[in-house]
C-alpha cells in the first residue's frame, strides 16, 4: 500500500516579495505540484525565486471539478502545495474546501505560515488586539449586508473587515449608521507594498476622509467593538418615547432613526420599525 502524499498550505506576500519566507522557497521547490489560484500572478512569484515546480490551476471557479484530481494525486504518494494570490490559502481566499477534503481522506495537511493582512493590519493599528474577529468581505447584497452588520452591533471585540476601494465608502457609511460616529476606525491600503497607508480615526472623520478620494488598493479595515459607554440601554417603549420628541422638533422618521441610531447600539432599520408603530 503506498503511503500518501501530503498537502501544504503555504503562506505567500500580499505585496512585499521580501516577506516571502525561506520555508516557503524551499516547500515549492520540493513538491511534485503546486496547486495556484492564478497560475499566471503565480508563476511571477515562482521566476522570481527560480522555482521551477509544475503547477495546476485551483480557484473558485474548478475546485469542484479539480478536487478529484488533486487528490488522486495525492493519493499516489506526490505532494501538492496550495497557495494563493496572496497571503494564506482559506483566509478570503479559495482552500478551505481542499484542505477539508484532504482531512477526511486521511492525508495530513501541514501550514507553512505567512503573512495575512487581517494579522498585518490589526498588528499595528493601534487598537485593542487581545480580542477580535475576523469578518472579510461583506456581502454585496443589502440586505445580507445589513443583516451581517447587525449581527454585530453589540460585539466587543475588535473587527477586522476587507473592501474593495469601489465600495469603501459605502462601506463606512454603512459602518456609521450601525456602529455610530464616533467609533474608532484604521483604514489600511496597500499593505507592504510602496504606497503603504495607514490612516486613524473615528468613522465620521473617515467619511471625511475619504470623500472626493480616488483610492486604489484593497482596504483592510479595523474598527473598535462597543464598550459599556457606547451602550444605550432602552426599551422599545423608552425608543418610542425618544423617537417621538426628535419628530416633534419636526424631523422626519427616517433622520429620527438616524439621529438615534447615532447614541444607542441600534441600527437604523430598527428604529425605523419602532417610528412607523408611533
Amino acid at each position: 500500500m503506498s503511503v500518501a502524499g501530503k498537502l501544504y498550505v503555504v503562506g505567500t506576500p500580499i505585496g512585499n516579495l521580501e516577506d516571502m519566507t525561506f520555508r516557503a522557497i524551499e516547500t515549492l521547490k520540493k513538491v511534485n505540484f503546486i496547486a495556484a489560484e492564478d497560475t499566471r500572478h503565480t508563476g511571477k512569484l515562482l521566476q522570481h525565486f527560480q522555482i521551477a515546480t509544475p503547477q495546476i490551476s485551483y480557484h473558485d471557479h474548478n475546485r469542484v471539478s479539480r478536487e478529484g484530481e488533486l487528490l488522486e494525486i495525492l493519493s499516489r504518494g506526490q505532494d501538492i502545495a496550495l497557495v494563493t494570490d496572496a497571503g494564506m490559502p482559506g483566509i478570503s481566499d479559495p482552500g478551505y474546501e481542499l484542505i477539508h477534503a484532504c482531512l477526511q481522506a486521511g492525508i495530513e495537511v501541514i501550514p507553512i505560515p505567512g503573512v495575512t493582512a487581517v494579522i498585518t493590519a490589526l498588528a499595528v493599528s493601534g487598537l485593542p488586539t487581545e480580542r477580535f474577529c475576523f469578518e472579510g468581505f461583506l456581502p454585496t447584497k443589502e440586505k445580507s449586508r445589513k443583516a451581517r452588520l447587525e449581527s454585530l452591533q453589540g460585539e466587543e471585540r475588535t473587527m477586522v473587515f476587507y473592501e474593495a476601494p469601489h465600495r469603501i465608502v459605502k462601506t463606512i457609511e454603512d459602518f456609521r449608521e450601525t456602529f455610530g460616529k464616533a467609533r474608532k476606525i484604521v483604514l489600511g491600503r496597500e499593505l507592504t507594498k510602496l504606497y503603504e497607508e495607514f490612516w486613524r480615526g473615528t468613522i465620521s472623520e473617515a467619511m471625511d476622509y475619504l470623500t472626493g478620494k480616488q483610492l486604489k488598493g484593497e482596504f483592510t479595515i479595523v474598527v473598535t467593538g462597543t464598550t459599556e459607554s457606547d451602550t444605550v440601554q432602552l426599551s422599545d417603549e423608552e425608543l418610542k418615547r425618544e423617537l417621538k420628541q426628535i419628530m416633534e422638533k419636526g424631523i422626519n422618521r427616517s433622520q429620527a432613526s438616524r439621529q438615534l441610531a447615532q447614541v444607542t447600539n441600534f441600527s437604523r432599520s430598527y428604529l425605523y420599525k419602532l417610528a412607523l408603530e408611533i
